[in-house]
């Protein structure tokens, strides 16, 4: 994703910041590596 796609992103929102579409994408990035670090945990643990 280049740098003007998120510029077009975030003005989307119509306000100052980046906006409410660009605070969803982050906040789901943050819970799929969370998602995904729990998953390799749990595989990589032997019982």
């Amino acid at each position: 994703m280049s740098h003007a796609d998120l510029v077009n992103l975030a003005a989307i929102s119509g306000g100052p910041g980046p906006g409410l579409f660009l605070r969803l994408i982050v906040l789901g990035s943050i819970v799929g590596v969370c998602l995904l670090a729990w998953i390799l945990v749990r595989a990589g643990r032997n019982n």
